[in-house]
């Protein structure tokens, strides 16, 4: 078609081809009138869908082709509305009013110039096992319910629709074994089996069995039952009345009213108990560094107090101690304590050296260095070392032994105690005494000065601290060194010299005796040669006067064995009788 005109001048139109599920879009150039006979005004924008060529009029304008959406099962679209109109279904639309197209309404739709597509849905599956929770879900007047919920159980399919929302998203249900339980919350109030659950009320449902939650509750926790061997347990606080409880050897599940309570440790103790260190093994390893391991604290804080050991417990609510005797497990009260020992250690003993939980009972010994002075003023370093042991009722029936299992942590620091109580009697008594007279005299001096004597002035076998029951049995000396120099040379010149005088004094008795030794040796040789001499000469002259006529014959021969003794005096020599 050609058009002109003397203000827009000549132009040659072509025809649009409508294909299926295209429409075409047009808009008005002036107020005219459309192919269908309907009046347009300038500037308005319509649509053309009808299959085939469209030959557009002087005063229409092809904005585009708009091709159509396909609309399955699964896929809806959303629209909204431009402006105030009726659609094409004959539906009164507002201007910012959204709704569904599904595909009830049509296989293919092409949004009208008054419609826009906000997103094309996709379909929303539920199985049998699934269920959602709705927000904000399209009443049945067409309009969202600002701040409800719907419930959506499976097996089911649907579009969310304008507005509304999923709350968790798409749910699985949840499947409660015999050991799994839920931690409910009511939202709203109602009433369920003939009971009202008001808002805010708590409880638990148990497993097995499947559960959904309605609208009117909420899923607070999810608990697993908890096995617990006769050695384990947890703490558990109510948070009601805020009483906490220790739950020992036992499947238990946390109900509603309860919660796992953190016992809480001073930090010393915490890597006491965390440091794989054997007490009694390692004693002198304890202060190497030692990896820590983490603790769960709401489980039941356990101890295992080693043979011949013991562990004091301190509950702070009921005010009283327990001693617990190794070996045996310990396993702390929601309110109890350990009592921690603190000893000195090193040498000479340095205090809060060695921290511990248990207090071993002993035999075993302890090394002190400790400095003394004579009456003459000359300073000695002795080393000394205490053998020691704890002595108790072993009976539990015994009246007294509460008390003599108490009275062993009565003193914090037991080794640090004795070693100053032992060095202050041993500085006494060496003392009063002469540097020579304790050199030569030290063992019975320091011996004497830490047991004492007895009714018949001997020294004692041990001695006890009546406040711990702590009992010493044995001194060791060590070594003893004078602290000055000019001293410790003297002493060293001196027993040099004392050595030397005693070595050479055992080697002149050595050499005495070895003199007198050889001769007696010679003595009783020439002693023993003339017996010999004497016998060999009386048996030599009972022969002869027994035989005379031997006798003239040896008499007669002596001249030939002479001759030939000095021929051969060897070979004679060996002839002779």
């Amino acid at each position: 078609a050609v058009v002109s005109t003397a203000e827009y001048g000549v132009e040659t139109i072509r025809a649009s081809i409508i294909q299926p599920n295209e429409a075409l879009r047009l808009r008005a150039l002036k107020a005219c009138k459309d192919q269908a006979d309907k009046d347009r005004v300038c500037g308005e924008e319509w649509l053309v869908s009808k299959t085939g060529a469209y030959l557009p009029g002087a005063y229409e304008q092809v904005v585009g082709t708009i091709s159509a959406y396909i609309l399955t099962e699964n896929i809806a679209l959303h629209l909204e509305a431009l402006q105030s109109y009726k659609d094409r279904f004959g539906v009164e639309r507002k201007s910012g009013e959204q709704w569904l197209i599904t595909i009830k309404e049509s296989e293919a739709f092409v949004p009208d110039v008054n419609e826009q597509v906000v997103q094309v849905v996709n379909i929303s599956t539920l199985t049998n096992r699934q269920y959602c929770v709705i927000l904000d879900p399209l009443g049945e007047d067409g309009k969202n319910k600002l701040g409800q919920r719907k419930l959506v159980k499976g097996d089911k399919s649907f579009f969310l629709q304008p507005g509304e929302r999923l709350e968790a998203g798409i749910q699985d249900v949840h499947i409660l074994g015999e050991d799994e339980a839920l931690i409910l919350k009511a939202v709203l109030g109602y009433e369920e089996d003939g009971k009202y659950r008001a808002p805010g009320h708590m409880w638990m449902v148990r497993g097995p069995c499947e559960f959904i939650p309605s609208i009117e509750m909420e899923i607070i926790d999810r608990r697993i039952a908890m096995p617990l061997d006769e050695n384990e347990g947890i703490y558990v606080r109510d948070i009601k009345t805020g009483k906490v409880r220790a739950v020992v050897g036992q499947t238990y599940v946390i109900n509603q009213d309860e919660e796992l309570w953190d016992k809480p440790l001073p930090e010393q103790i915490e890597k006491l108990l965390s440091t794989e260190i054997d007490p009694l093994a390692d004693r002198n390893a304890r202060q190497q560094n030692q990896v820590a391991k983490a603790r769960r604290k709401h489980k039941v804080v356990t101890y295992r107090v080693p043979h011949n050991a013991a562990a004091q417990i301190y509950d702070y609510k009921a005010k009283r101690a327990r001693v617990i005797f190794g070996p045996d497990l310990v396993m702390l009260a929601p309110d109890e304590h350990f009592t921690q020992l603190s000893l000195s250690g090193g040498k000479p003993k340095r205090p809060n050296c060695i921290r511990s939980l248990c207090l071993l009972l002993g035999p075993d010994f302890m090394t002190d260095i400790i400095t003394v002075e004579t009456s003459d003023h000359a300073r000695l370093a002795l080393q000394l070392s205490y053998n020691w042991h704890f002595e108790h009722k072993r009976d539990p029936t015994d009246p007294s032994y509460n008390a003599d299992s108490a009275a062993l942590f009565a003193v914090p620091d037991f080794v640090g105690d004795a070693c100053k109580a032992l060095a202050s009697r041993i500085r006494g008594a060496v003392a009063s005494v002469p540097f020579d007279d304790f050199h030569r005299h030290s063992a019975r001096i320091i011996r004497s000065s830490v047991f004492g004597f007895d009714d018949n002035m001997k020294v004692k076998g041990s001695f006890k601290f009546n406040a711990n029951r702590l009992v010493i049995t044995n001194v060791d000396i060590q070594s003893v060194e004078p602290v000055d120099q000019r001293t410790r040379d003297s002493l060293q010149k001196s027993v040099q010299l004392a050595i030397e005088i005693t070595t050479n004094s055992q080697e002149a008795t050595a050499r005495h005796e070895a003199e007198r030794l050889e001769q007696e040796a010679k003595g009783r040789l020439e002693r023993q040669k003339i017996n010999d001499e004497a016998e060999a000469e009386k048996a030599r002259t009972e022969l002869l006067s027994s035989s005379p006529c031997l006798l003239l014959l040896r008499v007669l021969a002596r001249p030939r064995l002479r001759h030939s003794h000095e021929q051969s005096p060897r070979r004679s020599r060996d002839r002779l009788p």
